[in-house]
């Protein structure tokens, strides 16, 4: 066999090698004596430990390589860091890791790609331009397909707070005419809706506790919008501070703020429903017409040939 054949899968096996040596670098595990001596120094690691004992082999091994893959992507500026932060907590993640994470995923993403696209496209073109433009392509692919799908978790969660909200705002209003207030009707709120609303309830549920902790109430609400990513959220959160600055009725603005939404809500359905028409046309056109002129012309086509043929 010719060197030219055999370099790809030289190359496949080389990395396929050092991926694995890099995995059981990062996984190893240290001993029991040492993690002991570490626990009688400081108490707090006991905790920390049966935590990391009880996470998966996969787990362990992304958490010691965060720090390390994740190094090159990392933000520069404070502004990009906070904008990760809030796109990665508009898909539902608020975990203080998250963005380490995700930007672990996505260098893993990258050199998984070029290994994978470096094999194909030797194995198919060998040692050429093409070879080196597959495997640019496919490890493109891997490095943006995280942002994809985080685009797409946050575009779904957006919609489902969104259409829960109004549901949400009713109860909510029924609860602060009833007599409670706002922290004991958001705390009902996330208990009865929590099984129709689980995403903005569990967003509440956070807002619960960080009013329970002493955190002033102006702030949670602007971190509820900010989180969540949706409007309407922040509107409420501006509506709810400017009630209780100026003294109003919070029950009575929550009410005009839930009528809106529901309008809103309702105009939406209706816009949908106008544009079914136009996107029914595709499928109609390609699918269904096709078969009609089958079934009309089919017949006279084939009289129109057999007459022809006669003749």
């Amino acid at each position: 066999m010719e060197f030219e054949t055999l370099l790809p899968w030289l190359i496949f096996i080389t990395a396929t090698f050092f991926i694995w040596a890099l995995i059981n670098f990062l996984s190893s595990k240290s001993s029991r004596r040492d993690e002991r001596l570490d626990e009688l120094k400081n108490p707090n690691l006991r905790k920390e430990n049966q935590q990391k004992n009880a996470q998966s082999g996969m787990g362990k091994m992304l958490e010691k390589a965060a720090p390390t893959l994740s190094k090159a992507l990392q933000p520069k500026s404070e502004i990009e860091q906070s904008e990760l932060a809030i796109r990665l907590a508009n898909a539902g993640f608020n975990s203080p890791s998250a963005p380490q994470l995700f930007l672990t995923i996505k260098m893993m993403m990258l050199i998984g790609g070029a290994v994978f696209g470096g094999a194909i496209g030797f194995a198919l073109f060998g040692v050429r331009d093409n070879g080196f433009v597959t495997m640019g392509v496919v490890a493109g692919l891997g490095f943006y397909l995280p942002e994809a799908v985080l685009w797409l978790m946050r575009r779904s969660r957006k919609e489902r707070i969104f259409l829960s909200l109004p549901d949400v705002l009713d109860l909510l209003v029924v609860c602060v005419e009833a007599g409670l207030g706002l922290d004991a009707g958001m705390r009902r709120v996330a208990e009865e809706m929590a099984d129709a609303a689980p995403d903005l309830c569990k967003e509440i549920g956070i807002c619960n506790f960080q009013l329970q902790v002493g955190r002033n109430r102006r702030e949670v609400l602007h971190d509820l919008g900010v989180r969540t990513g949706v409007d309407d959220l922040k509107s409420m959160a501006a509506i709810l501070i400017q009630a209780e600055k100026f003294g109003s009725s919070i029950a009575q603005a929550l009410r005009v703020l839930s009528d809106g939404m529901r309008e809103k809500r309702k105009q939406m359905a209706e816009e949908r429903a106008q544009q079914s028409a136009v996107k029914m046309i595709f499928p109609l056109v390609l699918f269904i017409f096709p078969g009609i002129f089958v079934v009309l012309v089919g017949p006279a086509a084939i009289s129109m040939i057999r007459q022809l043929l006669v003749d």
